[in-house]
């Protein structure tokens, strides 16, 4: 088993209790005095963020196990650049820099493609494309909030086996050995926590 399904395994874990967000500067600082607990914190706080930034790049191209990895590399690059250098700015900012750049990176190597590797420091990692519809983009946003509250309303392990199911592609066996349950009791709660959750959706104004 690669390490990166075992840190997802354990994240899955750490997800059912929806943790205590950390501010930019508690996090730094455990990470300056309790190594490991910091990162633990880090990894937690901006787990999901990563991974969704990793698939979006690489899931054209590369397995799963690809994305898990890619994820992995971009944590390595974050804390190797916390423990050298001074963080200025906010970290999602600098995740979400690191993690473009890692995953650009990632596809490159698995299509084929070469190019240039766009530094941490570039502003082209910030820069909005042109075409793109800021209205439509904050709208999205919103909605996404409001879907992952109405997951987290669903209650544990619903919650736990929803976003493994649906945003991390996990088998019903695979979210097994997280929640303590059976294949075929993950399969049945997937199903009624899909009922409770559209009804949750519709009421607060979301349809699909």
């Amino acid at each position: 088993m690669s390490a990166a399904i075992i840190i997802y395994r354990e994240y899955a874990a750490a997800f059912r209790e929806w943790g205590v967000i950390l501010s930019d500067t508690e996090i730094i600082d455990l990470i300056k005095n309790q190594p490991v607990k910091g990162r633990r914190a880090l990894f937690d706080q901006f787990c999901d963020y990563v991974y969704v930034i990793a698939a979006g790049k690489i899931k054209s191209c590369g397995s799963r196990e690809d994305i898990e990895e890619c994820v992995s590399d971009i944590f390595a690059d974050v804390y190797k650049y916390v423990d050298s250098k001074e963080v200025e700015g906010s970290l999602k900012a600098l995740v979400s820099t690191i993690a473009k750049r890692r995953s650009i990176d990632f596809f490159r190597r698995l299509s084929g493609g070469f190019g240039k590797t766009v530094s941490i420091e570039s502003d082209e990692m910030y820069d909005i494309p042109s075409n793109e519809n800021i209205s439509e983009s904050a709208e999205n946003k919103e909605r996404n909030r409001i879907i992952l509250n109405k997951i987290k309303e669903l209650g544990e392990p619903d919650s736990t086996i929803i976003i493994q199911q649906y945003f991390y592609n996990r088998t019903a066996r695979e979210i097994a050995d997280s929640v303590s349950l059976t294949a075929s009791n993950v399969q049945r709660r997937s199903s009624r926590a899909r009922d409770k959750l559209r009804k949750l959706l519709i009421e607060a104004g979301i349809t699909y």
